[in-house]
């Protein structure tokens, strides 16, 4: 998705400066063996020791994970993610450097893992519960809970080796965050679970960060990069590329990879094609397509269209950056519960914004359609449009968003004079009314002739 689209984090908290793991100078390497000598007995026949050559997996690397955050370990293929995540986990030990974590651990990093397949389910959350440092008693107060998040409470006394990969999935990870972690580490395997399940884990994660925890998450969806985690490092070949807030780190890795392809219009985008927006308007209280507007100006963003094929519920997301990468607002029709039945052709949609609650500054749009699991990407573009900003309606001191905020209530009586509290000891000026600036805005949509339909309301859903 766009932008951090379920309960984003808004750039760096000033409080939350801790870290909860410090990675210095990490590198681990393996031996990859050519010819091994199987017994000693092939040693001696064959007269010299097996030939190996040394495999560097990560190479020099130091990142600081923040407390609170949910943090994101992205790159390609043998990067090195899984390694460093392990290193971490103290499943693996690095040849050089040092790993500082702080406080409870718990890891998920394979399906499975901690499980016996001939135990059943109930016994392997005991056996796995006591391996991850809960006791008895612990786990019997949790067990139903375990099971509910789950979801495989009428097969909990078989044997998980008739389980699916999606219910080894669902118990073992229950049972890692049932755990009470601090830190939680995470690798690829919610790709398994469906779409109610990893929803399940979106509120888990929600709910971890505002308790002050940490989740480390290693996968391949970009989309699930900017939508679970507010920061992510890339890796690429064992060393660390760069670190930085997850929507900047996610461009920039499309970019090197040749993954984007350039806009003639302005920006980059990438996704499968069969929907893309083909062009973005940010219209005005007259109906004109602008890119400039004063705060607390009425704002229209429309985003026209094209399906080459019959998409079936398509899910679209607008969201919003400073120039510096701050990941701003984003709204899409999956929360907005304004998802089509189905679209073909050209067509357009609105996102209304009634009043712009926006400093003056530069800020750019980055538009996507995916689908109704939000998994799959039809279209991500990127920086699709960039507008300005300017001093309006209510005039506030700084930031990035006005709050409609005053001063008032001064204590005691009569220390202020109405006629002098302004600058320079002047009279105020008239106050100007409070505009309606409203927390989340309203989503239209108007499909063109030829389009296929578009239902509000037609999401289907009911909110858990």
């Amino acid at each position: 998705m766009t932008g951090s689209i379920f309960r984003p984090g808004f750039g760096k908290s000033a409080a939350s400066t801790a870290s909860a793991v410090s990675v210095e100078g990490v590198s681990k390497s393996f031996r990859i063996y050519h010819d091994r000598n199987q017994s000693l007995k092939a040693a001696i026949l064959r007269r010299k020791r097996a030939s190996f050559e040394e495999f560097w997996a990560l190479r020099d690397v130091s990142l600081e994970i923040p407390e609170g955050k949910t943090f994101g370990l992205m790159g390609h293929n043998g990067s090195g993610k899984s390694t460093l995540l392990k290193c971490i986990a103290k499943i693996l030990q690095p040849n050089e450097g040092a790993i500082t974590s702080h406080g409870r651990m718990a890891a998920m990093l394979e399906v499975g893992s901690g499980f016996h397949p001939e135990l059943s389910g109930k016994e392997n959350v005991y056996l796995n519960g006591s391996i991850l440092g809960m006791s008895r008693a612990e786990i019997d107060s949790k067990f139903g809970t375990i099971v509910d998040f789950a979801g495989v409470g009428e097969f909990i006394d078989q044997p998980v080796k008739n389980y699916s990969s999606g219910m080894y999935v669902r118990l073992g990870f229950s049972v890692a965050i049932h755990v009470d972690p601090d830190i939680l580490l995470v690798d690829e395997i919610l790709a398994v679970g469906d779409m109610q399940f990893q929803e399940k884990c979106r509120e888990k994660f929600a709910e971890f960060k505002d308790q002050g925890r940490t989740v480390i998450v290693v996968s391949h969806g970009l989309g699930e990069m900017r939508t679970f985690c507010d920061e992510a490092a890339w890796l690429d070949h064992g060393k660390l590329v760069e670190v930085g807030p997850a929507a900047r780190i996610v461009d920039n890795y499309i970019e090197a990879g040749h993954l984007a392809r350039p806009v003639a219009s302005g920006g980059t985008r990438h996704g499968s094609g069969e929907i893309q927006v083909e062009r973005v308007e940010m219209l005005d209280s007259a109906g004109e397509d602008s890119r400039q507007f004063k705060t607390g100006d009425p704002v229209t963003v429309r985003l026209h269209y094209e399906a080459s094929e019959r998409i079936e519920r398509p899910v679209f997301a607008a969201s919003l950056h400073s120039l510096d990468g701050t990941h701003v607002w984003s709204h899409h029709t999956w929360d907005a519960e304004y998802i089509p039945t189905a679209l073909n052709g050209t067509g357009s949609i609105d996102v209304v914004v009634p009043a712009l609650p926006l400093q003056p500054g530069t800020f750019n749009i980055n538009t996507s359609v995916v689908d109704e699991s939000l998994t799959h990407s039809f279209d991500q573009w990127i920086k699709a449009i960039i507008f300005d900003v300017v001093q309006g309606t209510p005039r506030e001191s700084g930031g990035v968003i006005v709050m409609n905020s005053r001063w008032q209530n001064l204590q005691p009586p009569g220390a202020l004079d109405p006629a002098t509290s302004a600058p320079g000891g002047g009279a105020p000026g008239p106050e100007d009314p409070d505009p309606a600036i409203t927390a989340e805005p309203v989503i239209t949509a108007e499909p063109l002739a030829g389009t296929g339909p578009l239902a509000a309301g037609a999401s289907g859903r009911t909110r858990p």
